[in-house]
């Protein structure tokens, strides 16, 4: 691989030298921060098994080498990058897999170990999705998930990678993260909190992530990390699990945050060791049980992971001063969402009992069972998935809920050839050889859901929303 040439602060190594372990070579991370960073994408298991997404995409020749801390998770290798990005193969459009760089996977990891089973999570920093959409995937749609995004720019990005990843169990909040210990008091299972941060672990993907690096700002950041894992904590109820991670190396905003919030609660903080968390977890762990992960170690990203149990109820910090107000959706009664769920499979959509329907004017929405809890105590941005929306004739079914609700070989799926899909994905109609049976079209390919569409004669007219709309070249390694 070519050199890049990061820029490291000589205070930066100074600090660097100081906090790396003996059994680790400063050389060597000096060389690491040096060298690209290598690609990694994580299987959509809520799409598609690990073994059939390998058999699917062997053909390609992209050489996957496995994560060893995500069994979803792969580096991944190919000779067709320059002519076709990967987010433009036909198995990234339709959700199959997520580009993720490898050591963000460890804090869902992380989350999920021990045989850890949480039902309602908070994701504090969201976007733009990576670890929301693991989230989601380890829970298997289950339960609910509370996706919060400070930067409002960022929340449209997280709408989409849920959407295209066919998620249903996910509010989206769009708030200061430090709100919550106060909104939502002991109402998760779970909670991770990937921090902002100073970013000292990215220089492989950035070469100039530490051009404004000072000690000064990263004492600032921490103040601010702090506040937000203490309002993180009272978000937990008590037995529940807290995961802090940053992209970040020094130990400001890593173990000293951790060590703060204990002193802060020391009958209700437990560290939990990741040290069995993966083979060779042991290379990065720190004497509490930390994973501290210089980029050498593992050939990625440098990263922290703190696994925290709370093991007590702490005091309650004050009510919120603001009122929420109303809430315009209501639930609807037992014989309309019936009606609702038999027109819905009637299209090939279907969804299990931890789904609600809940309308608005013509609007009809699926919101997670799970989150109906927090109805009232925090404004979301968006709830579940736009299902339908109702007209004289019927339901006008939503991209979203298709895509989410459709499933992998629906039997009432038209499977498209590879040329349709990719007029699909382009945002043209479709003249199939033979014409659906169906006025109603779930248009698939490789087993997976495109849309739903209407057949207009011979035609299949394009119902992809003109937002994902793709040009150029599209499905690399299919012939």
């Amino acid at each position: 691989m070519a050199q890049t040439s990061a820029y490291l602060p000589d205070e930066f190594l100074a600090q660097m030298r100081e906090v790396m372990p003996d059994h680790l070579s400063f050389d060597d991370f000096i060389a690491a921060c040096q060298r690209p960073l290598r690609r990694s994408i994580r299987v959509n298991t809520l799409k598609i098994s690990v073994a059939d997404f390998l058999a699917l995409v062997a053909p390609y020749g992209w050489q996957l080498t496995p994560i060893p801390w995500c069994a979803e998770g792969f580096w991944i290798e190919r000779d067709d990058e320059d002519a076709l990005p990967l987010g433009s193969t036909a198995e990234h459009l339709s959700g199959m897999f997520y580009i993720q760089e490898a050591s963000s996977m460890l804090p869902v990891a992380a989350l999920f170990a021990d045989g850890e089973s949480p039902q309602r999570v908070m994701d504090v920093a969201a976007a733009p999705g990576s670890k929301t959409t693991q989230i989601a995937a380890r829970m298997g749609n289950r339960g609910a998930i509370l996706a919060n995004e400070f930067s409002a720019s960022r929340v449209k990005v997280l709408h989409a990678n849920i959407s295209r990843c066919g998620i249903s169990n996910v509010a989206l909040t769009h708030f200061d993260g430090r709100v919550f210990g106060q909104a939502l008091p002991e109402m998760f299972d779970a909670v991770l909190l990937d921090a902002p941060c100073s970013g000292e672990g990215v220089v492989r993907k950035d070469a100039g992530a530490l051009k404004n690096w000072s000690v000064a700002s990263n004492l600032e950041i921490a103040a601010t990390q702090r506040e937000l894992i203490d309002s993180a904590f009272h978000t937990l109820r008590p037995g529940g699990v807290l995961v802090y991670s940053t992209c970040t190396l020094n130990r400001d905003e890593n173990e000293a945050i951790c060590h703060w919030l204990q002193a802060q609660y020391p009958d209700a903080v437990e560290f939990l060791s990741l040290d069995t968390l993966f083979d060779g977890a042991s290379d990065a762990l720190t004497a509490e049980g930390f994973l501290h992960v210089f980029p050498q170690i593992y050939d990625c990203e440098g990263f922290f992971v703190a696994r925290i149990r709370k093991t007590a109820a702490i005091p309650a910090l004050p009510a919120p001063g603001y009122k929420v107000g109303n809430f315009p959706f209501a639930p609807l009664k037992a014989r309309e969402a019936a009606q609702v769920v038999a027109a819905a499979a009637a299209v090939g959509l279907q969804w299990g009992d931890e789904l609600h329907v809940w309308q608005r004017d013509k609007e009809l929405w699926l919101f997670p069972a799970q989150i109906e809890a927090l109805i009232g105590k925090v404004r979301f941005s968006r709830l579940g998935i736009r299902l339908a929306e109702t007209h004289n004739k019927g339901y006008r079914w939503q991209h979203e809920a298709v895509i989410a609700l459709a499933g992998h070989d629906n039997p009432l799926a038209f499977p498209l050839t590879l040329a349709e899909a990719e007029e699909w994905y382009r945002g043209r109609d479709i003249y199939p050889q033979a014409a659906p049976a169906r006025d109603d079209v779930l248009v698939t390919f490789q087993g997976q859901p495109l849309g739903l569409a209407k057949k207009v004669g011979s035609r299949i007219k394009n119902s992809y929303p003109r937002e994902l709309v793709r040009d150029g070249r599209l499905f690399a390694g299919l012939v």
